[in-house]
């Protein structure tokens, strides 16, 4: 059964950092792609970056690269996201994702709060 579970979130001020993680399993973590979404109040669900199975090279959305990192282990199973200089605007549920088989599996997200 495949299972993503978030952590890391939280309230932090503009200009600051967080990391968050994503627990797998259930499935073979090292040969599928991860990818990280969020979704703000009142907006759709939005890419926030993929990691590669194979060499784990990043692709990042416009609104979040250049700050956010995205890496992977593949023997403790986890994929991290390490967000810095925070703005209001990053203010969202943030989702872990994969694709096993066809099929989407979403964790069930953490939240993050961008807010002086």
């Amino acid at each position: 059964q495949v299972r993503l579970v978030e952590s890391g979130g939280g309230t932090v001020q503009p200009g600051g950092s967080l990391r968050l993680s994503c627990a797998a399993s259930g499935f073979r973590f090292f040969s599928h792609m991860m990818m990280w979404h969020r979704q703000a109040p009142g907006k759709a669900r939005e890419l926030v970056g993929i990691i590669g199975a194979a060499d784990g090279t990043p692709i990042y959305g416009d609104a979040v690269r250049g700050r956010f990192t995205i890496s992977r282990d593949n023997v403790k199973n986890t994929v991290d996201l390490q967000m810095n200089d925070l703005r209001p605007d990053d203010t969202a549920i943030y989702y872990c994702k994969t694709k096993v088989s066809g099929e989407d599996y979403w964790g069930q997200g953490t939240q993050v709060t961008v807010s002086s």
